[in-house]
């Protein structure tokens, strides 16, 4: 009984101190006002038909991303007022001037305010004006209208995932292949051995011709690495055919991009010359075994989950589990020394259909990004907007078939058909096809062959 006495005695002075420690932190409360009210010309107050005299704390309306009163008790030195607290609840003149604002879509917005126009930032200025940077964006309106109503042969779209991105960020993150040096360029062609008098076929599809060998494309996000993904793209797809279905191994871009760091850059930029060079001698694991998960360009590179050694006969094997510990199969797949084919139509034609995709290095310009089908040739659409508007970049691809086209009036249109690294979601599902036999983007100035290394032991005897 004695307990229950001093617990009711304690309870008001309870209810007094919980008062004194709201009070107390509402009175230390930021003021709205001190450096600027956000928006003096919101009906807060109005909205929520809220006026109160005295001191009521339920007189609290939600302001941007804290609270403002309608009671008398915020009326004080340092005011936490909604913004029409005296005009709608006292009806006297705001004891401060109100911001100019600037006004948008009917609403007004006060000095300070932003919004995202595409990839440009607005800004509300204390003039009342917004003032929006100048950036090209990837993703433009008015070029894709000009393609669309152009006679250019193919089809342009809006990409969400390209949407907000500038120019410079798609040259910069979304391709990052460096151009091949003097010396790579100069290396030997090998030659196709062709009668004069050959003819191939007018359609081909490495995928119809192998299927089940022939890998779907992968997406490259934000990392600047299609260094990794064509030679890893590649190097799968001729693996599975000259193993004659034995292995189908997608091979991992990841491995590529954290471990083959000798005068590589991972997401910032690669050499092809220096990805096959380490395909060849130290070898990669799955793309299951070693996920992809550089999706951004980062300045310091992911570190390298994945060593092998060598077992003799030029064969290595991993010295580490997969990093994906849902995966055991962490085994080594290697290729012969990469070979540059001839820069002849034809003859990048027999090798395709003879020994599997090939990859080829592409110089992109602004209009590819919103490519979505059709046979591609850069279009002069950007010109009139400005050298801004006008980018390209060095980037590479697989190329897996070609084919050709009646146009309307009775010219035929040849293609190569190639498989990039932006997504299934991305062009003819991941797939485009461009212009053949003209050097179209300089698609056929340096094209790669190579053989996956597959001896008798790495197929199933019976």
């Amino acid at each position: 009984m004695r307990l229950l006495w001093a617990l009711l005695c304690l309870w008001p002075l309870a209810q007094v101190a919980l008062a004194s420690r709201v009070r107390t932190r509402r009175e230390l409360g930021p003021g709205l006002y001190e450096h600027g009210v956000y928006d003096a010309g919101g009906s807060y107050c109005q909205r929520g038909d809220v006026c109160c005299l005295g001191r009521d704390d339920g007189c609290a309306v939600p302001y941007h991303d804290t609270l403002c009163y309608c009671d008398l008790f915020c009326n004080r030195t340092i005011s936490d007022c909604c913004p029409d607290f005296w005009e709608y609840c006292l009806g006297i003149p705001a004891p401060f001037p109100k911001a100019p604002g600037c006004a948008r879509a009917g609403r007004s917005y006060p000095t300070g305010a932003t919004y995202r126009e595409n990839c440009n930032l607005c800004t509300c200025s204390p003039a009342g004006q917004w003032q929006c940077e100048d950036h090209a964006c990837l993703m433009d309106g008015e070029l894709i209208d000009a393609i669309n109503r152009g006679n250019y042969g193919w089809r342009a779209a809006n990409y969400s995932q390209f949407w907000g991105m500038t120019l410079e960020d798609g040259i910069r993150h979304r391709l990052g292949t460096f151009r091949p040096s003097p010396t790579v360029m100069n290396m030997n062609e090998m030659h196709m051995n062709m009668d004069s008098n050959e003819v191939l076929p007018r359609h081909f599809d490495a995928a119809a011709k192998w299927p089940g060998m022939i890998h779907e494309p992968l997406d490259q996000g934000n990392c600047a690495g299609s260094w990794a993904f064509s030679t890893a793209a590649v190097a799968s797809d001729r693996i599975s055919i000259h193993s004659m279905g034995h292995m189908t191994p997608a091979l991992s871009p990841q491995n590529l991009l954290s471990c083959d760091t000798r005068n590589q850059r991972g997401c910032s930029g690669g050499r092809l010359d220096g990805a096959w060079w380490y395909l060849r001698r130290r070898g990669v694991v799955t793309d299951e075994c070693y996920p992809f998960t550089s999706q951004e360009s980062q300045p310091a590179a992911q570190p390298c989950m994945m060593h092998s050694r060598s077992t003799g006969r030029g064969k290595r094997q991993a010295t580490a589990r997969c990093p994906n510990p849902q995966t055991h199969a962490n085994e080594i797949y290697q290729s012969t020394p990469a070979y540059r084919l001839s820069s002849s139509e034809k003859e990048i034609m027999k090798e395709l259909m003879e020994n599997g995709p090939v990859q080829a290095i592409l110089e992109v310009h602004e209009d590819f990004f919103m490519y979505k089908s059709g046979i591609y040739r850069h279009t002069p659409v950007a010109e009139g907007k400005g050298p801004k508007h006008q980018r390209h970049g060095t980037h590479s691809v697989k190329i897996t078939g070609w084919g050709e086209e009646q146009l309307p009036d009775g010219q035929t249109q040849k293609y190569w058909t190639a498989a990039n690294s932006w997504g299934t979601a991305w062009g003819e599902g991941g797939h485009f096809r461009i212009a053949r036999g003209v050097n179209e983007c300089e698609v056929e100035t340096f094209v790669v062959g190579v053989w996956g290394r597959v001896s008798m032991e790495d197929m199933p005897h019976k």
